[in-house]
């Protein structure tokens, strides 16, 4: 593709900054195509790893999903499907740690994931010196959460320079997409509507798999891995179930406008 991958543009230090109007609807187009993917096609197409990497930029920089080595289809009979555990870490659903059938939400939590990357410009997961990982996204919700200013968030390459209603609305969106109980999670159709403004939705509460870096920042402990040339982040610490009493997403979900709901 003419212009790369979205990794490319937000992570790697180019003389040209992707600005926010672009990743707002680099996002939307994203969306629309997951979409397409889990409700349009014969089958529903699962990703299985939506991440930065794999979304293509064409010469007018609308984003194609790309690379389908990792994809599952699951018949329209079926509501989910029992596969081997497949994804990049760092974007991966928890029900695939889990070891339950996956159903197209395991794609809304990696595209949740990714949304977090939108506003920062930097992975999710960022080494100090010290050998420790600030986690964007349990920072994000916070600071949505608790009507702090999002703008402070924001890639400081775009200089403050984006709408701050949409910069609130992509965070929110992340935040449910990435909730521990899969049916607490948006469908893409509906993240779809969010974004482009036909639906509303409310303060999402901070999934337990986030909040636990804010209950216990003291007890974990990020390292360089020494037997790979590349950086990445691991919890010390033994496995433990988590999951949310929050309520489901679509009570929190109202419609924002006299706007038709159909998906375009």
């Amino acid at each position: 593709m003419p212009n790369g991958s979205l990794e490319f543009h937000l992570f790697q230090n180019n003389s040209k900054i992707m600005d926010w109007k672009m990743r707002y609807q680099i996002a939307l187009g994203t969306a629309r195509g997951l979409t397409y993917l889990h409700d349009s096609c014969r089958d529903c197409i699962i990703h299985c790893d939506v991440k930065p990497e794999n979304i293509l930029l064409d010469a007018q920089f609308c984003p194609k999903v790309a690379d389908f080595g990792l994809a599952k289809l699951v018949g329209r009979e079926f509501s989910r499907v029992l596969t081997t555990m497949r994804g990049t870490r760092g974007y991966l659903a928890p029900e695939w740690i889990s070891g339950v059938p996956i159903t197209p939400k395991a794609d809304v939590y990696s595209y949740g994931m990714m949304l977090f990357e939108f506003v920062s410009g930097k992975r999710n997961s960022e080494p100090c010196d010290d050998g420790r990982v600030k986690f964007f996204p349990t920072w994000a919700a916070t600071v949505v959460l608790e009507g702090g200013n999002v703008v402070s968030l924001l890639d400081p390459r775009l200089e403050g320079n984006a709408e701050v209603e949409e910069v609130t609305r992509i965070i929110k969106v992340a935040s449910w997409c990435v909730q521990d109980d899969e049916c607490h999670r948006p469908s893409m159709a509906q993240v779809v509507q969010i974004l482009e403004g036909i639906l509303d939705v409310g303060l999402p509460p901070i999934p337990r798999t986030l909040q636990v870096f804010v209950d216990n920042q003291e007890d974990i402990v990020f390292f360089t891995d020494s037997n790979s040339s590349n950086q990445s982040s691991q919890v010390k610490s033994t496995t433990t179930t988590v999951s949310t009493t929050s309520s489901q997403p679509k009570s929190n979900i109202s419609s924002a406008s006299s706007k038709s709901s159909g998906e375009n």
